[in-house]
């Protein structure tokens, strides 16, 4: 599996001034996306609804909503 594209504006693009801790999506090889994150499992398993679960080696992550924004026009519809 290997990273294929990013989706979306760079950290940089988006106000990192160093363009290296910033939340960022990429579309993978096998059409999965992959998250950079901030880690909030702890935070916000409890707070998932009843009809959600994660595994033990799934994680909740959080991005900013201008990261999910930026890259939506880069989001394919199918």
């Amino acid at each position: 599996m290997k990273i294929v594209r990013r989706l979306g504006a760079t950290p940089r693009e988006r106000g990192s001034a160093t363009g290296q801790s910033c939340p960022d999506i990429f579309e993978l090889s096998d059409g999965s996306f992959a998250v950079i994150g901030r880690e909030a499992t702890k935070e916000l398993d409890p707070e998932l609804p009843p009809d959600a679960a994660r595994a033990d080696y799934e994680r909740i992550v959080i991005i900013t909503r201008e990261t999910l924004l930026r890259a939506k026009q880069d989001i394919p519809d199918a």
